[in-house]
């Protein structure tokens, strides 16, 4: 099996990469900048998403992508735009015209971030975006619906909530996913026979969690790591670093916050 990783040179792709050493036959790690340290099994393409050739070269022979790529946090239109909706409509096409079979898309809790946290919920909630980043990211999901019932591409999104090696702050006990956990997700959605178009969480197995992460346990996922095991650091770090009324009141934190003139009392 050849597999791609776009964004292979984030966060996310840095510290998932090791995980999957020895994973799949071919392994191609892929970004805008050039990544010189590899691991064992890994090559090295430079592609850039917005360039519509460059993806189908990239994704010519490859049985999987892992979509990393993209801007990765709030920011403005112009660089959301380019980045996670024309970047990824030309990933998902490329694959589509290579004979590309399954996308595993890193999605965000942020497409369902002004759910209360009072709130538990599951693969099928509707989206509550909670910034331009979140919008993508809903786009990228709907575009991957389509991809599958229209095309056959076998589709697995990631909501994925904080990735590190440890949760930083008590916000992150909720929604904290370690590296080997969302590697794991990974696979799940490059190997399972059975998907077609399927909604997870990436998260650990949190105590604390406001997600139902039910269907990926249907999937066989065995979450290895769990947030409250660095709870007393976690709630160091935010007695230090207390969140804003309006960021504390959701799930998306922060980012709910960002440009809010909104009247809190209506969001339900």
């Amino acid at each position: 099996m050849k597999v791609v990783m776009t964004g292979a040179a984030g966060g996310v792709g840095a510290m998932t990469r090791p995980h999957l050493v020895g994973a799949f036959d071919e392994m191609v790690v892929s970004d805008r900048r050039e990544i010189t340290e590899l691991h064992d099994g890994e090559t090295f393409v430079q592609a850039d998403l917005t360039d519509m050739a460059a993806m189908e070269r990239l994704l010519e022979g490859a049985d999987g992508v892992i979509h990393l790529g993209g801007q990765p946090v709030e920011a403005d239109w112009e660089a959301v735009h380019s980045a996670n909706i024309v970047g990824l409509y030309h990933t998902y096409e490329a694959a589509r015209r290579q004979g590309c079979e399954r996308i595993v898309f890193a999605t965000t809790n942020h497409v369902v971030g002004f759910y209360r946290r009072q709130r538990t919920i599951d693969h099928t909630a509707m989206p509550r975006p909670d910034s331009r980043y979140g919008v993508s990211k809903a786009f990228g999901e709907a575009l991957g619906r389509m991809y599958a019932d229209k095309y056959g591409l076998r589709v697995f999104n990631i909501r994925i909530g904080n990735v590190d090696d440890r949760p930083a702050d008590v916000r992150r006990l909720s929604i904290w996913i370690s590296p080997r956990d969302l590697a794991q997700l990974f696979q799940i959605g490059l190997t399972h026979p059975d998907i077609h178009f399927e909604f997870v969480y990436g998260v650990s197995n949190n105590l604390r969690s406001w997600w139902d992460n039910s269907n990926a346990y249907r999937l066989g996922y065995q979450p290895q790591d769990e947030a409250e095991d660095y709870a007393e650091h976690a709630h160091a770090v935010s007695r230090d670093r207390p969140e804003d009324p309006i960021s504390a009141q959701f799930h998306g934190g922060p980012f709910c916050a960002i440009e809010f003139t909104g009247d809190v009392s209506r969001i339900r």
